[in-house]
């Protein structure tokens, strides 16, 4: 088996599990919440509104399930916003806009995911509580613990979680031309030592894949299950604020 066949084989795998059930029977995949987001639900079931990357909408939805966090609903960007940090804010703010009548409290579930401030900025005009940290792989480590490891000289690494690994394609080997121009690779990599994946779930189908794309890069390979980090007590904190004022 060539290695390509083997990838698309892994990605095959990965995609038949991808599917996300949603309340009211409706389903989403990754490759929709990359591209549209996630919609509000169609009839409104907690006090607070979570406005979220697209990328954590799996990761919040398991939070919500496994603590039983009933007060939250959930709306997600489109998870390629990623690509474009420039725009993240101008959504966000749009979002807030469009559904604070709807709602006691809204909460961003973004960190600053490359804004340089502007969201935090933004956040505090509009009075609303965002998640701290410099992005996602920050708060999925744990803030201190990140900025610990940067400390210790993890500078030169590229970092990948769950969704990120099944969206590879899509969010790093594609929009950086490397389907078309493999020799790229050392040009845009040349000063990366180390892929770090971050695991949410414990699975071997994701773990392979990540190895995978640690070897089609060039970079060593090393792999840390954070869980859900700090978002999970974060989103419990903010829903047992909406059970203090019930």
């Amino acid at each position: 088996m060539t290695p390509a066949s083997a990838r698309r084989g892994r990605a095959a795998r990965l995609s038949a599990r991808a599917a996300m059930a949603l309340p009211g029977g409706k389903r989403v995949d990754d490759a929709s919440l990359a591209e549209n987001g996630l919609a509000a639900p169609d009839r409104k079931t907690g006090r607070i509104l979570l406005i979220a990357c697209g990328a954590l909408a799996r990761e919040i939805l398991d939070i919500k399930t496994i603590n039983g966090l009933d007060h939250l609903d959930l709306t997600c960007l489109p998870a390629k916003l990623h690509l474009y940090p420039d725009q993240i804010v101008t959504h966000v703010e749009a979002a807030v806009a469009r559904h604070r009548p709807a709602y006691d409290q809204i909460y961003v579930v973004y960190a600053d995911c490359g804004t340089g401030g502007k969201l935090a900025e933004t956040c505090a005009e509009l009075g609303v509580e965002m998640v701290p940290g410099p992005h996602c792989y920050a708060f999925f480590e744990g803030n201190t613990r990140f900025e610990q490891l940067t400390d210790e000289g993890e500078i030169t690494a590229f970092y990948l979680t769950d969704f990120l690994v099944k969206q590879f394609d899509a969010f790093v080997w594609r929009p950086m031309g490397l389907d078309r121009a493999p020799e790229l690779r050392d040009l845009i990599f040349g000063n990366y030592t180390t892929l770090v994946y971050q695991s949410q779930l414990n699975d071997a189908a994701l773990l392979e894949k990540a190895r995978d794309c640690a070897a089609r890069l060039g970079l060593e390979f090393v792999h840390r299950h954070t869980g859900y980090g700090e978002l999970e007590p974060i989103l419990t904190r903010w829903n047992a604020a909406a059970e203090v004022t019930a």
